[in-house]
């Protein structure tokens, strides 16, 4: 986990590396504008040293750099750091985003793209990933009691079918966590019985349903084109 915590008193800070002069001054104009801290860095080489010495609550990091490119050093950092990382690309293809994926990264973006979705999307990530404040009591967070097949979220029960409680289970342990849609299907069933993707769909339209019915401000699970699901809210405590 990051080493950030959530503070009233000082904004957190976000790396971005970017070689575009506008790209980047556009970056930091919108996340400051959000309440951010920025430092822009156009220079890849200069990363690695920079994230070692004070590291940042998040990086924005551009795939396609001068002299090194955004996987190195999305691969060099996470030897030694888990701070989240957005990949910032013009590359839209499949195996683009699963090997940024692979290598560590926690999202990624592909330009020509909305500077407020950036926003929004650093703003869930963080949500997740940065500690929050002491004091903050986590009682009513997800609840999943495995003993007795139920789960709960802020206090309320969920009506679940044994399909969505094993993908909530599955997804909700691992925050941040791309799963694809094969990996999901092997969780969900003790038989061998023939399902499709358009399976794992369903349940989850179903599963988000029933979460947002209790919280419909939180984002809960996110698809991720051509991949497959990850949980955006905090961990499952297991009972």
């Amino acid at each position: 986990m990051n080493d950030s915590t959530l503070s009233a008193n000082a904004p957190l800070k976000i790396l971005i590396v970017e070689d575009e002069p506008k790209l980047g001054q556009l970056l930091v104009d919108y996340l400051e504008a959000a309440g951010y801290a920025t430092q822009w860095l156009s220079n890849g080489s200069d990363v690695v040293p920079l994230v070692k010495a004070n590291p940042p609550a998040m990086i924005l990091l551009d795939l396609m750099l001068p002299g090194i490119s955004g996987l190195s050093i999305c691969r060099d950092i996470r030897q030694f750091s888990d701070i989240p990382i957005m990949m910032v690309t013009a590359k839209t293809e499949e195996i683009d985003r699963l090997l940024g994926l692979e290598i560590g990264a926690d999202d990624y973006i592909c330009k020509p793209y909305s500077p407020r979705e950036v926003v929004a999307r650093v703003k869930v990530i963080l949500r997740r990933c940065v500690r929050p404040v002491e004091g903050v009591s986590e009682d009513f967070g997800l609840h999943i009691d495995e003993a007795c097949f139920q789960a709960s979220y802020q206090g309320h029960e969920l009506d679940l079918t044994p399909a969505e409680f094993r993908l909530l289970k599955t997804l909700s342990v691992k925050p941040g966590y791309v799963f694809t849609r094969e990996v999901l299907l092997n969780n969900l069933y003790d038989d061998y019985r023939v399902v499709t993707d358009r399976t794992i769909d369903s349940h989850i339209k179903n599963l988000r349903r029933k979460l947002e019915s209790i919280d419909g401000d939180k984002a809960f699970i996110r698809a991720v084109y051509g991949v497959g699901y990850r949980w955006e809210a905090e961990p499952c405590q297991i009972i």
